[in-house]
């Protein structure tokens, strides 16, 4: 086993030439290229064809977050621009669900444009039917707290990014917003507001592909992974050790653990549908040992740090560690579980719940290429070389592969 701290991110490099990065959406998304990855052999598809390949008994997983609008272009008083892009709300709630919620106002961790344009005071935005407000609160590792306040006060701040914010694409496309963009870059299933970067491998999903699945027998399960802005950042490391992994805000209902705990007991297999569905149902196992090993775990400690899931040893299987979150659950008389992630996977990781994957074709030097490779091993050069030969498209609105080691 490789150790993933030592792993060399100029390994995972391959050559993206910019007219192979899908800049926009294809007319129906249900007709995007689908490559399928089975035990070394690749064959080309359709992705109407996903039901058909799927493994029979699959538990399809699916994260329902919803993008928001959380760029605002701010006017200073003589007339000038500064854009803020809220990354993650600071207080009088840290939880995202909640922090969409507030009224009146709220401070969020944000980037800002034109930082030097803005010497003092604040910023506002007019939009119909009221105004909002920005005032710098303080600077911290290159982003600033901004605190945000609104008229009408009972407008939630959801509300307001919906009424005067805009949709933020992936630096990558290099492109103006299009009206196209509010729908297109949402899942059709998109339910809980709070993410910043779509959970992309989800775009290709239409209702008629969701029907084929359930007449399929396929069961469909969705958990809540807010993605956050880290999901662009690059790995400017040497090695992985020097990587700091980004945080991202988990939700997940006890009626969700139970279903997954059945079908890991019966060994049926689990699909996630993209990274972040990935990325959190291996951090649930991992919040299960933790809770195993000390079941009176404070909740404000369900937090999964980068290197956790290479440092421990003699761990619970699987269907214990669900037990053991269940039980805790139970204990705290909860329905729902709140916790976050920086868990990172690379060469190296064993796998605990996931035993496949859907998902897009992802950047050269990337944590999401070393999850990929994960799971398939070198062969994820063929995959790519594959794709690269064959024309399929990349990135956010690129195309889509089904992965079975």
């Amino acid at each position: 086993m490789s150790d993933p701290k030592k792993l060399a991110i100029k390994d995972f490099v391959y050559e993206l030439p910019d007219d192979r990065i899908a800049k926009f959406p294809l007319p129906e998304r249900d007709q995007s290229k689908l490559l399928y990855y089975k035990s070394g052999t690749i064959a080309d598809h359709t992705f109407t064809d996903l039901p058909d390949l799927l493994p029979a008994d699959t538990l399809l997983v699916f994260n329902d977050t919803k993008v928001v609008q959380a760029r605002l272009l701010f006017q200073k008083e003589t007339g000038g621009i500064v854009e803020i892009f809220c990354l993650e709300p600071v207080k009088p709630h840290a939880e995202v669900q909640l922090a969409m919620q507030q009224t009146e106002g709220c401070t969020w961790k944000c980037l800002v444009g034109n930082n030097k344009r803005w010497k003092s005071g604040k910023l506002y935005v007019h939009f119909d039917g009221g105004t909002i407000t920005a005032e710098r609160e303080a600077q911290q590792d290159g982003h600033f707290l901004i605190n945000f306040a609104w008229e009408p006060a009972n407008l939630t701040f959801a509300e307001v990014l919906e009424r005067c914010g805009k949709l933020p694409l992936p630096p990558y496309l290099n492109r103006d917003l299009t009206p196209d963009d509010r729908t297109r870059y949402q899942t059709i299933y998109a339910n809980q507001e709070g993410a910043v970067a779509a959970p992309t491998a989800g775009l290709h999903f239409t209702d008629r592909v969701m029907a084929t699945i359930k007449a399929k027998g396929i069961t469909t399960a969705y958990l809540t992974l807010h993605v956050g802005a880290g999901t662009f950042k690059p790995v400017k490391a040497d090695v992985m050790e020097a990587h700091e992994m980004h945080a991202e805000q988990l939700y997940l209902t006890k009626d969700f653990i139970v279903q997954l705990l059945h079908q890991v007991e019966q060994g049926k297999p689990v699909i996630p549908v993209g990274t972040t569905s990935m990325r959190s149902l291996e951090s649930l196992y991992w919040l299960g040992v933790k809770v195993y090993q000390q079941p009176d775990l404070p909740k404000d400690q369900l937090h999964i740090t980068q290197w956790f899931a290479y440092e421990k040893s003699d761990l619970p299987t699987p269907a214990e560690a669900l037990t053991a979150l269940l039980n805790y659950m139970t204990n705290y008389n909860t329905n729902h579980l709140h916790a976050s992630t920086q868990i990172i996977i690379a060469p190296g990781y064993s796998f605990r719940i996931c035993s496949g994957l859907v998902t897009n074709f992802h950047q050269p030097e990337s944590t999401l290429l070393l999850l990929v490779s994960a799971l398939i091993g070198e062969n994820w050069r063929k995959i790519y070389q594959h794709a690269l030969d064959n024309n399929y498209r990349f990135l956010s609105y690129g195309d889509s592969s089904l992965l079975l080691p």
